[in-house]
């Protein structure tokens, strides 16, 4: 059975940073895309802060260009976000979220929540002014 499980949410203040840590189970991570997508509170799920990672290869939407950092941890089966200079703007429920291997051109990283199979229950983010 596939699980995922974030970690490391919780209640900052305004510039301060937070690395979020997803555990997967289930399945090996090799040839896996992962993702992280978040949700703010009264909103739809927001693809279009989204981050994620394929191999070598990693996707940023453009408003989270320059404070977000994924990276992925084969051995251990974890893929981390790391936010910095935290906004109230990124309070939300982060997802994370794997895509089974597929047939994607060399370089290319799902970055849409339709391309992803599997996701974690969420952890709650508050970052306060």
């Amino acid at each position: 059975e596939v699980q995922l499980v974030e970690s490391g949410g919780g209640s900052v203040q305004a510039g301060e940073s937070l690395t979020l840590a997803c555990v997967a189970s289930g399945f090996a991570f090799d040839g896996y895309s992962l993702g992280w997508f978040r949700q703010a509170p009264g909103r739809e799920r927001d693809t279009r802060s989204s981050a994620s990672i394929r191999g070598g290869h990693t996707y940023y939407a453009d408003s989270i260009k320059g404070r977000f950092t994924i990276s992925a941890d084969n051995a251990r089966n974890t893929v981390y976000l790391q936010i910095n200079r935290l906004k109230p703007e990124d309070t939300a429920v982060y997802f994370c979220a794997a895509s089974t291997p597929s047939d994607y051109d060399e370089g290319y990283v799902p970055s849409q929540d339709y391309e992803y199979d599997y996701w974690g229950q969420g952890t709650q983010v508050a970052v306060s002014p």
